[in-house]
């Protein structure tokens, strides 16, 4: 928040103006979904594995998985450790925020009530989307299908 937020709610005396602070939720959620997507790209397993069931022989496949092993370790312990500091952060960061400005803390924790609701919400939408591009390209005429099927995958990595 700054200051001409602030002052918005000492103009509107306290009342709580969503389609003020709607485009301040929508950029908050959208840095929070990129932050996810780069999250995601870096530190989940699953190119780890494909590296593993693209081994042909079993004695190669046998040798990669201790490097698979300690590489997924090593993610795992890095995810934990940004994790718990996001976390300790942004604890500080609001904690010191309500201390500061007591009679805005309704305003952050209801922000911040939207936005989770956004975030939950997101994922049912976006992940309907493609599952109906796929059905209708299994089902469509042979010359839609692979367009309809691309853009299923395109809408799957948003």
């Amino acid at each position: 928040m700054n200051e001409k937020i602030i002052h918005k709610i000492f103009e509107d005396s306290g009342k709580y103006d969503i389609i003020y602070f709607l485009p301040y939720i929508v950029i908050t959620f959208i840095i929070s979904h990129i932050i996810t997507i780069i999250i995601k790209i870096i530190f989940l397993s699953d190119s780890n594995i494909i590296e593993l069931k693209k081994q042909k022989q079993l004695k190669h496949a046998q040798e990669e998985i201790s490097k698979v092993r300690r590489k997924l370790i090593i993610k795992y312990i890095i995810f934990f450790i940004i994790g718990i500091l996001f976390h300790l952060f942004f604890w500080i960061a609001l904690s010191s925020f309500s201390t500061m400005y007591t009679n805005t803390q309704v305003f952050v924790l209801e922000n911040a009530l939207l936005a989770f609701a956004i975030s939950l919400i997101y994922p049912f939408i976006f992940n309907f989307i493609p599952s109906i591009l796929r059905i209708s390209s299994l089902q469509g005429k042979e010359k839609n299908h692979n367009i309809m099927y691309n853009i299923s995958k395109f809408f799957q990595v948003i």
